[in-house]
Parts: structure tokens; sequence; C-alpha cells
């Protein structure tokens, strides 16, 4: 392919970038805008499970102004007086974050949902959620919604493998990931795979097996991210006593595996991001000492490289 624009996603770019994406369906600056609005998760409070993801601490990504003393409404002011110093006229998704933000009742989650497209400069919603925590009545708010402003529901599904699943006590089973999947395009609300490479007891063959099967299924945005062993969790006390169980990445073989897994990725679904970070001190391993956006260059250049893209090695019955 030449470096002319020829890629189905309309730019030059060799994956379909979610940045460009998003400025496509937004006319100016659009920011996320975290927010704890103190749920729960299933596999917290016994209905599926106690002690939650083994790989799990929420205070891994969650911004000091999301304090549970802060009600929705500070923390969505604390989070806009932080981004408006620089973009006077930038609008706001109230991301709804942190654990599992459909687990509760409609009208909890209706109440809370409003008030945050309410507050001034807020046009949609991001929702955190799990697969298991989908049900037709939340699906209908959410529908409803989305029928009004953007909605996009971020479901953590993190692997195909069941086996997996129940190795890091997700508590639930893929077919409800492809079930929330399958529902959530139907209704025509936005949907978000969250996915990590790198989980106990799976290896290259299987992140391809997974990007083929993704690329099968009605996915509209993909996040990726490296595994990272954080201080606080289970798989933290695992990784301590058992290091041989776990094959934390370099910076190079991830690279190579993230260039692999785009080129068996249908070309359609739009890549939001290939790593995560968290604060250096809850880092245990891999400890790479890199932002988000030179690893990302690390890929761009090893695409180039490769003279490869996104879907390059997609296979589909409908082509």
């Amino acid at each position: 392919m030449s470096e002319t624009n020829q890629y189905t996603w309309g730019h030059d770019k060799r994956y379909n970038d979610f940045s460009t994406h998003f400025r496509s369906i937004f006319d100016g600056r659009v920011q996320k805008i975290s927010v704890n609005a103190g749920f729960t998760c299933p596999n917290r409070d016994g209905a599926r499970g106690i002690g939650g993801c083994t790989y799990c601490n929420n205070k891994t990504f969650q911004p000091s102004y999301c304090d549970l003393n802060n009600i929705l409404k500070v923390q969505l002011e604390e989070g806009i007086a932080f981004f408006s110093r620089k973009y006077t006229t930038m609008r706001y998704l109230a991301y709804f974050q942190s654990y599992t933000n459909t687990y509760a009742p409609i009208s909890v989650l209706r109440e809370l949902y409003n008030e945050a497209l309410q507050y001034p400069g807020v046009i949609g919603l991001v929702i955190a959620t799990r697969p298991d925590c989908l049900s037709d009545e939340v699906l209908d708010l959410l529908e409803e919604l989305s029928q009004k402003c953007y909605v996009m529901v971020e479901m953590g599904i993190e692997t195909i493998k069941d086996r997996t699943l129940e190795r890091i006590n997700r508590g639930h089973t893929w077919e409800e990931s492809v079930r929330a999947l399958k529902e959530t395009s139907r209704r025509s609300i936005h949907n978000c795979a969250h996915l990590i490479l790198g989980l106990p007891g799976e290896n290259s063959d299987d992140f391809i097996e997974q990007a083929k099967v993704m690329s099968s299924l009605p996915v509209e945005i993909i996040k990726l991210h490296q595994l990272q062993i954080h201080t606080g969790t289970a798989m933290a006390h695992e990784y301590a006593q058992f290091p041989e169980r776990f094959h934390p990445f370099s910076v190079e073989e991830y690279a190579n595996l993230v260039v692999d897994y785009l080129e068996n990725l249908n070309p359609a679904i739009i890549v939001e991001r290939f790593v995560s970070s968290a604060p250096d001190a809850m880092v245990i391993a891999p400890r790479w000492g890199l932002k988000n956006y030179e690893f990302v260059a690390k890929v761009e250049k090893r695409l180039l490289e490769r003279d490869t893209w996104q879907g390059k090695l997609w296979v589909t019955s409908e082509k």
C-alpha cells in the first residue's frame, strides 16, 4: 500500500486511531472527565464473587479529584477546571470509570447519568462496566439516553478465554461478553471493548486468535493494554510467590505484538489505546519508564518499518 491515503478509515495513519475518529464526529475539542459515583462490582460484593479481579487496583487510574468525599458535581467542576485552562471552548464527556457503573438500581443510574448530563459543557457519557451488568432494563436506559446524546459503553472483556476469566476472578463468561457487544450494537449504543494482553496462561497465539475473534463481532472501539502487576492486588501476591507464571513484556516485544494484533484486526474497528499507565510507585512489573505517546510512536515506527497496517492479514468471508 502506498503512502497516499488508501486506507479504509480515510486518513494516512496505518491504523484506525481513536483521536482522528473523535475529531470527525465532534465539532471542536471534547475531553473525557473521570468521575467516581461510588459503585462496586458483583465480584466484590458476593453476587458473583469476592475480592474483585486479581489484577485490579482502581487507584492506578483514578484522578485525585475523584474522591467520594466530593459529590458528582464537584468532581465534574474540578475536572473541567483542569482542562478548561488551556481550551476554554472545550466540551466534555462524563466518564463513569471506577468499578462497575451500571451496577445499581435503574432509578439510581438514571439520576446519576442525568445529573452529569445537566452539568454545563457535558455533552455525553462514557460508562465503564462489565458485560454481565447490562440487563435489558439497563440497555433500555442507555438506548434512551443515546437517542439524545453521545453514549459509549466501555466494557471490560479482558480475554476471550473462559479459563482465564475464571483464573483472574472476573466472574463473567465470554458468552456474556458476546451478548453485551451484540446488544449494544443492535441498539446503536457506542461500544468499546477493553482487553488485556499478557494475562497468565495466555500466549502470542491466543492474542492473535483474540484479534480474529473480536474482528468477527460488532465491536466499534477497542482498548488494549499490556498486563501490569500493581501493588495491593491479588496478582501482585501471586507474582511475588510464583513469578514463573507470568511473562511481563519488554517494550520491544509488546510493540511487535501490537503490530501483529493490528494486522489481524478488522480495519473498521477503531483503536483507542495500546497501553495503560499507572503511578510509578504502584507498578511492580513491567517497568518501562515510557509515556503512552512514546509507545504509540514506537508502534507507528514499527508499522512503517514492516510496511504493514491494521487489517493487512484480516480475513473475512465478506471480502
